[in-house]
């Protein structure tokens, strides 16, 4: 392992230098890479723009975070709505109940106190059929198709690694042996490697296509989300 990693390293920072040739991902793969990326980009910055908007205090969207990592409640915060309500009760009161303006402000803040609740049912809506849908793609699809996309990357470096030395070994026929080692010999197990190392980034890049793929029936779900 500790051999493929230092041909890996070689490898890259050969194709760095513009000294060697990689292997290109197919169009329609780099068009479905290219689609996943922007898709990531796009739905972690809607999902926090909408969270600013539902919860514009970001102490609170800490705060709410913390707890919804730990699985604890969320406090129950008063919003200014029902601040304004509380108020506007415990002022009527004071002014009289059976006053003109006590009864207005009584009646006000109880219209203020139903507002505040519909405010509390809609930030909770949108949370449950909104956010934590998109925040759970992005924690479970996503990281899942980075993860196999960087897998992929390893297994194509270790193909064009496999490659370089098959060309290496190529060039060496005719030669004599090294280490009691034939050119021949040394061409036909490059060979093999090669034909394994085809053979892992074929599979693995059929893996990470399906993935990729997905995407689309992901943002159709997204889409019935956002009519919720």
């Amino acid at each position: 392992e500790a051999g493929r990693t230092i041909s890996r390293v070689v490898q890259l920072t050969e194709e760095k230098l513009g000294t060697t040739e990689r292997t290109e991902y197919d169009l329609h793969f780099q068009n479905l890479a290219e689609r996943a990326d922007v898709t990531k980009s796009w739905t972690e910055k809607i999902v926090r723009d909408t969270e600013s908007v539902l919860i514009p205090n970001p102490q609170n969207r800490v705060e709410d975070f913390i707890f919804e990592k730990i699985e604890k409640s969320k406090p129950k915060r008063l919003s200014n709505l029902e601040h304004l309500a509380l108020d506007m009760i415990e002022a009527g009161g004071d002014f009289g109940q059976d006053m003109p303006y006590g009864q207005a402000l009584i009646k006000v803040g109880q219209a203020e106190q139903k507002l505040g609740q519909c405010e509390h049912d809609f930030i909770a809506t949108s949370g449950i059929c909104f956010t934590q849908p998109l925040r759970k793609f992005l924690d479970g699809e996503m990281k899942t198709i980075s993860k196999e996309r960087g897998i992929l990357e390893t297994k194509r470096l270790d193909l064009d690694a496999c490659k370089n030395r098959v060309k290496k070994a190529r060039s060496m026929l005719g030669q004599q042996s090294k280490d009691g080692i034939s050119p021949e010999a040394v061409l036909e197990q490059a060979e093999r490697d090669l034909r394994v190392a085809q053979a892992e980034f074929d599979r693995q890049s059929e893996i990470t296509k399906l993935l990729l793929d997905g995407i689309s029936t992901s943002q159709a779900s997204h889409l019935r989300h956002l009519h919720a």
